[in-house]
């Protein structure tokens, strides 16, 4: 993404300057910084961890890897009306957020490959696969659709790139 000249200028006039930006920020905000940015050692660590399992877990299952960058997007830092520390913060959240999602597919596919099985009560938010589940209590579709919906992770990727 590119801007004109004219909005980059524009852009560049609305930044807060750093210390004008410290200056103003709330104490709350400053104080809790520390902890909130604790947060990316857990974070690379869970990372590290996911991966490895799906690097060396879905060969073996035949399931369809999940590609990091269709779940992470570090184009805040382009803009400039955000100041260093702001884009420093958009940098966190984007990795944070797009790691979360990362995660969220990987746990998908492997809850697809070895429970397809929906919960009896209704959750506030699932996957993008939880609707090909079987109903709660249908033994017989259960084992009817389990080798279907585990061939279908294999085709993951073909699939999505035959939509696009």
């Amino acid at each position: 993404m590119r801007f004109e000249r004219e909005v980059r200028l524009r852009h560049k006039r609305l930044r807060t300057g750093l210390f004008r930006y410290l200056a103003q920020a709330e104490f709350r905000n400053i104080i809790s910084a520390p902890v909130i940015y604790s947060m990316i050692v857990p974070l690379v660590i869970v990372d590290v961890f996911v991966s490895l399992y799906q690097l060396l877990c879905f060969p073996l299952y035949r399931i369809e890897r999940v590609r990091r960058s269709d779940y992470m997007a570090f184009d805040r830092r382009h803009l400039a009306y955000l100041n260093a520390i702001e884009k420093f913060n958009c940098t966190y959240c984007s990795y944070a957020n797009g790691l979360a999602a990362y995660i969220k597919e990987i746990i998908a596919r492997t809850e697809q490959y070895w429970c397809p099985i929906r919960h009896a009560r209704r959750l506030l938010e699932t996957h993008s696969h939880y609707g090909n589940f079987v109903d709660y209590g249908d033994a017989e579709a259960w084992r009817q659709e389990l080798d279907r919906l585990r061939l279908a992770l294999s085709r993951i990727e073909s699939a999505q790139g035959k939509e696009s």
